[in-house]
């Protein structure tokens, strides 16, 4: 057998290197290069290894861990899942600021191959320098914390364990049923001890899409269910997406004339003005969808995980007679809500409906007509919620998200990509922002994590060039992680950025009063601690300080001038406006279960309370 001697750290990179991908017949590299903040628990390791290559395989420098690691978030929810990026830090505080991103990978089913340093597997010089030390397991490290949000997880004691925990990792990664966040941890000292690995190890593998095939009884039920329908309406989830189904699905849902809706990661399958799309569905949906959903007595759901925004925690599906069909590739989600499972891979199952279903059926047209109409008021209320309202040039007049959220839109083009994560932007971009490109809207909100947006906006970027990526983000996020606006100035990534500064966790403060308590620790102003409350931050000052280019804008009429400015920008550009932190629009969202305190001295809670107990009383048990 032929060998070549490596450090395990070489034979890692390397074999990170012979991965490539399909993309529309065109094979590409699979890992898109690899982020790294070095520290004494990598640099001489995976560092020299990534040194040596750094010609063939880029090495990104970050400004923090967890910044970095939700940029390659963002760069595979991008890229449909096809392609990766790998992270490395050194052991302490360096992984641990990795474990939010791998939390989001994990929860929105992302590829992210994680590599912390670890301590030394010899164990000779323990305690080591940020080694957090366990009195009943020296076995146990930071790194541990990286099981329970990884879908797999290894420890490389050995150099030789790499061959096979390796090609594991990566098929993990790129199963759409366990597709999820991968870790590997190292230890140093391993890192850099040599193996003669087999030149095997090292060969060139070009990975394709799997496409699950559903089973045949299971196909055949989907079908009779969709033949006796009278009121069918299909539910778009991240899914179709990643299984490259958006034709595929456009195709089924324009032959069988079903209405759909959208969930956050399904949105952009079909175009905002398609005659069949009725929107955003769920706690951030749309009166005409959300409607749909309570008549339907067939709800497809494809792709979706129907987490509680979807479901409007279990009360959306309000006919009794309803039938739920989950068709999804994994059987953990298929089989969610008691549905009838249909398991397999979203664009080849929809083609094997499509051979199966009469040729002549379709949904009713009365069905049909009635969301339609309903459809037709809705969109009359997004026209409302967004029109520039009176005041756009008074600079007194703090301006509602949607306001802003109507600005930004009619200003983006159809090569522009939103991008949002958390707080109440998501659910004002669910029901208001209107795409007519499937890469158009990239809000993350399986995790809804603060922080992602300015870091996930660089990913975004890194994977679609080409692309005006738009970032809306809210001053709680933007104080929690701007680091990466200074990495994208770096890179000459070009963000367009959009702080909308209420003073402070805005969302969470409505959701506070709306179960009864108190405004507290929310809103700057409701801070205690100090009795002026914090300092108004400049946020146009400080991304100046961090290289971009910046502005304040007065008012919306401002706001227009100053996106064409950012436009024209070859730099990032970053725009702040002060906003209402109250409004939101209320029209079209459903139910969403948020316990309420049964003891209180407020009668405010009491009385939400006495409320939420009648709410409850639609869910199932």
């Amino acid at each position: 057998m032929e060998t070549v001697r490596l450090t395990m750290a070489q034979a890692l990179v390397k074999h990170l290197q012979a991965q490539f991908t399909l993309i529309d017949g065109v094979e590409v590299p699979l890992f898109g290069g690899a982020w790294a903040i070095f520290g004494h628990g990598n640099v001489a390791g995976i560092g020299e290894a990534l040194a040596q290559v750094k010609n063939d395989f880029t090495t990104f420098r970050a400004h923090n861990e967890q910044g970095m690691a939700l940029a390659a978030c963002a760069y595979a929810k991008q890229h449909r899942r096809q392609r990766i990026m790998a992270c490395t830090s050194s052991i302490g505080p360096g992984a641990t600021n990795m474990i939010t991103a791998a939390g989001l990978a994990m929860a929105n089913r992302l590829p992210v191959l994680f590599l912390p340093g670890d301590v030394f597997a010899t164990r000779t010089p323990d305690p080591v320098l940020q080694q957090v030390e366990h009195f009943n397991d020296p076995s146990m490290s930071v790194n541990d914390c990286f099981r329970p949000v990884s879908r797999y997880f290894d420890r490389i004691n050995r150099p030789e364990q790499l061959i096979t925990s390796l090609p594991v990792a990566i098929n993990t990664m790129l199963d759409p049923v366990t597709c999820g966040p991968a870790t590997l941890a190292l230890p140093q000292d391993v890192q850099t001890m040599a193996f003669d690995f087999p030149v095997s190890f090292f060969a060139k593998k070009v990975h394709k899409l799997r496409r699950n095939r559903s089973d045949i009884e299971q196909l055949a039920t989907a079908v009779d269910a969709i033949k006796t329908a009278k009121k069918p309406l299909i539910l778009l989830g991240g899914g179709v997406h990643y299984s490259l189904a958006v034709e595929t699905a456009k195709a089924f849902i324009e032959q069988y004339q079903i209405p759909a809706c959208e969930t956050q990661a399904g949105k952009g399958v079909l175009a905002w003005d398609h005659e069949l799309n009725l929107g955003a569905v769920g706690v951030t949906g749309s009166s005409s969808a959300n409607t749909a959903a309570q008549e339907a007595d067939l709800i497809i759901a494809i792709g979706t995980r129907l987490q509680d925004f979807t479901s409007a925690s279990r009360t959306l599906f309000a006919n009794p007679e309803h039938t739920l069909l989950s068709l999804n590739v994994a059987s953990f989600d298929a089989e969610k809500h008691n549905s009838v499972p249909l398991v397999g891979d979203a664009k080849s199952t929809l083609e094997e409906l499509t051979a199966q279903l009469s040729t002549e059926w379709k949904a009713s047209s009365p069905w049909t007509q009635r969301v339609q109409s309903l459809n037709q008021q809705w969109l009359s209320d997004v026209e409302k919620a967004t029109a520039l309202p009176a005041q756009a040039n008074d600079a007194n007049y703090l301006p509602t998200d949607a306001n802003v959220i109507g600005v930004i839109n009619r200003f983006a083009s159809a090569d522009s990509t939103i991008v949002q994560a958390a707080g109440g932007l998501p659910g004002e971009l669910h029901k208001l922002w209107r795409t007519s490109s499937d890469l158009g809207y990239h809000v993350e909100y399986g995790f809804s994590c603060m922080g992602y947006e300015l870091a996930g906006g660089l990913g975004v970027k890194m994977a679609t060039p080409e692309r005006d990526v738009i970032v809306m983000v809210g001053d709680g996020s933007y104080l929690m992680l701007n680091s990466e606006i200074a990495t994208s100035v770096m890179l000459g990534l070009k963000l367009t950025i959009v702080v909308l500064d209420n003073r402070g966790y805005a969302c969470i403060n409505r959701l506070q009063q709306a179960c009864g308590g108190e405004p507290f620790n929310n809103l700057l102003q409701n801070c205690h601690t100090v009795t002026a409350g914090a300092p108004k931050t400049d946020f146009a000052a400080h991304a100046k300080a961090l290289g971009a280019g910046s502005e304040q804008v007065s008012c919306l009429a401002d706001l227009e001038a100053a996106l064409a400015r950012a436009k024209a920008s070859n730099q990032t550009y970053v725009i702040a406006i002060d906003t209402d932190p109250m409004p939101s629009t209320q029209e079209g969202g459903a139910w969403w279960d948020v316990a309420v305190p049964e003891v209180s001295i407020r009668d405010e809670v009491v009385k939400a309370e006495r409320q939420y107990k009648v709410s409850k009383q639609q869910q199932p048990y």
